[in-house]
């Protein structure tokens, strides 16, 4: 598997697309500092240019290096619970940090940290978030095993890293920018 790692970190590293397994289901990625990556991402995807796109990193100090602030209450209440696993944090972010297209032309970033050997290990040797969104055509089924991979989907990246997800089921959104918290997807954690 470190082959394939070290395969996927490369081909990330020279701006490529790439599946890749993490625990709630097959992700696809890019780094978040390659907008041409960015781009491409979310045309192969057909994603709309106005939905912001979760990025996936290694721990909170990742996290903090993008956004505004990490408040002491979503460390305790949250990151320190429930990371790595299946909840993404959404933050006001450094937007000078972070493309217009990652954020879906808001201020905001959705941070995960998921709890997956080769996710994580793919992220830490990158040394930056990648774009984590479900590896399917906007508004298709979430693949959460290789074989649910859409075939057309496959031929359009570059690189697919085999694996399986652990929880099969999508994260849940909790959008800690506003008070009280908002819980803007349920998913496989409930709060």
């Amino acid at each position: 598997m470190q082959k394939v790692i070290e395969q996927a970190v490369t081909i990330l590293n020279q701006g490529g697309v790439v599946i890749f397994p993490t625990d709630t289901a097959f992700g696809i990625g890019c780094r978040m500092d390659k907008e041409d990556a960015i781009k491409r991402l979310f045309t192969v995807r057909k994603r709309p240019e106005t939905q912001a796109t979760p990025v996936l990193v290694s721990g909170a100090v990742m996290a903090k290096d993008y956004l505004v602030s990490l408040p002491q209450k979503v460390q305790e209440r949250l990151i320190d619970k429930y990371w790595p696993g299946a909840l993404t944090i959404v933050l006001p972010c450094q937007t000078e940090k972070v493309p217009e297209l990652v954020r879906g032309q808001g201020s905001n970033l959705g941070v995960r940290m998921p709890n997956h050997e080769t996710a994580l290990a793919i992220i830490e040797q990158v040394g930056v978030p990648l774009l984590g969104p479900s590896a399917n055509f906007h508004g298709e089924k979430t693949p959460y095993r290789l074989e649910d991979l859409d075939q057309e989907l496959v031929k359009l990246v570059d690189f697919v890293v085999p694996g399986e997800c652990t929880v099969k089921e999508a994260s849940t959104v909790i959008d800690c920018s506003v008070t009280p918290w908002n819980v803007l997807r349920q998913g496989a954690i409930v709060l």
